[in-house]
């Protein structure tokens, strides 16, 4: 770019009005241009946007911000111990969507955890002081009190994954009941008989409607749905382990496994290793998230794939209308609950 990282006459930075100057247009047209107005000409676009290239004009988004009333950052809340955050891929995958969506704009991203009292409480003092313009709230159980936290304090909120059928926040969620029947259907197509899943936490939404899920192919199949077969392993790599142990000292004979994320199916291939049983010759295994641990595992995972990146950048998308729509004079949308489809991969370990 000619003249990059120019001066201004001071010999310091650019100003608004230099660019104005050098484009030939008013103070308020570059800033129009600069806030991405439509109410400019194209011509009147690009001869600013020449300016800026090159004086090496650089906006000064703080003071923008205050005059806008915004801070120009949001959070990513995640009720969990960053322990769990950091040894779930789904987590990361979420960080990556939302970070490629935010790299478009001049929005700043805050990480905050928020698994205690404690955080939370400071999380309130935070938020009410206004720091941040909206929240991403991932990972919510059903009594969770940061969603209605959040709500009081009208802080703008987009949450993944719905508390219950009837949310009242905008969510993003994938399709928790599809994906887990598909993978049932699959194992029963491939014409295993005795089939069980270890479950997520119960208190979470997407983990019930993939036992649902479970139930619904094994019943469109004809097949009796025994409660037994269905444990809970919390979504942790040992609560997969735990909950394969008590299902094979339930039913010696079952030949086969939906586990409610990778995570816990990695817990359950160590079980049924220690316990002398092959995959997929005597138990077959598949997961759901389709993450890097599924690919990895011994033999690969079969796994529903969620669109954990998309889901990350909905999001963010949702997050920016629920922002504009609190804005004096702009007019409320409606509460959008978006779900995305998900897609099994079938590798060998089924």
């Amino acid at each position: 770019m000619a003249g990059h990282g120019a001066r201004g006459r001071g010999g310091g930075r650019p100003t608004l009005e230099e660019v104005a100057a050098r484009a030939g247009v008013g103070r308020g047209t570059v800033s129009r241009v600069i806030n991405g107005s439509p109410r400019v000409s194209e011509a009147t676009r690009l001869a600013v946007e020449a300016a800026v290239a090159e004086l090496g004009y650089v906006p000064n988004t703080a003071a923008r911000a205050l005059a806008a009333n915004r801070t120009d950052a949001i959070a990513l809340v995640v009720p969990e111990p960053e322990t769990r955050f950091f040894a779930e891929p789904y987590f990361s995958d979420m960080l990556r969507g939302v970070g490629a969506e935010l790299s478009e704009t001049e929005m700043q991203l805050l990480l905050i955890f928020a698994g205690s009292d404690r955080e939370r409480r400071r999380l309130a003092q935070y938020l009410a002081a206004h720091r941040v313009d909206g929240v991403l709230l991932v990972s919510v159980h059903a009594d969770d009190p940061l969603p209605d936290l959040l709500t009081q304090l009208e802080t703008p909120t987009v949450i993944s994954g719905r508390r219950s059928a009837d949310e009242t926040l905008p969510s993003v969620d994938s399709d928790n009941f599809g994906g887990a029947r598909s993978a049932v259907e699959h194992l029963i197509a491939r014409g295993y008989t005795s089939i069980a899943t270890i479950a997520g936490r119960m208190d979470v939404y997407g983990a019930q409607r993939r036992v649902d899920g479970y139930r619904d192919a094994l019943r469109r199949a004809g097949r009796e749905v025994d409660e037994t077969m269905i444990v809970p392993g919390d979504f942790t790599e040992e609560g997969g382990l735990r909950a394969m142990e008590q299902l094979l000292s339930l039913h010696p004979d079952l030949d086969a496994v939906f586990a409610g994320s990778d995570v816990m199916a990695a817990g359950a291939r160590q079980t049924l290793r220690a316990q002398g049983r092959r995959t997929p010759e005597d138990v077959a295994l598949v997961g759901f998230d389709d993450s890097a641990i599924a690919r990895h595992m011994d033999p690969p995972l079969t796994s529903v794939r969620q669109p954990i990146e998309e889901m990350g950048r909905a999001m963010i998308e949702l997050l920016q209308e629920e922002i504009a729509n609190r804005r004096p004079g702009a007019v409320a949308g409606e509460r959008r609950q978006v779900v995305l489809p998900t897609e099994l991969v079938e590798r060998s370990s089924s």
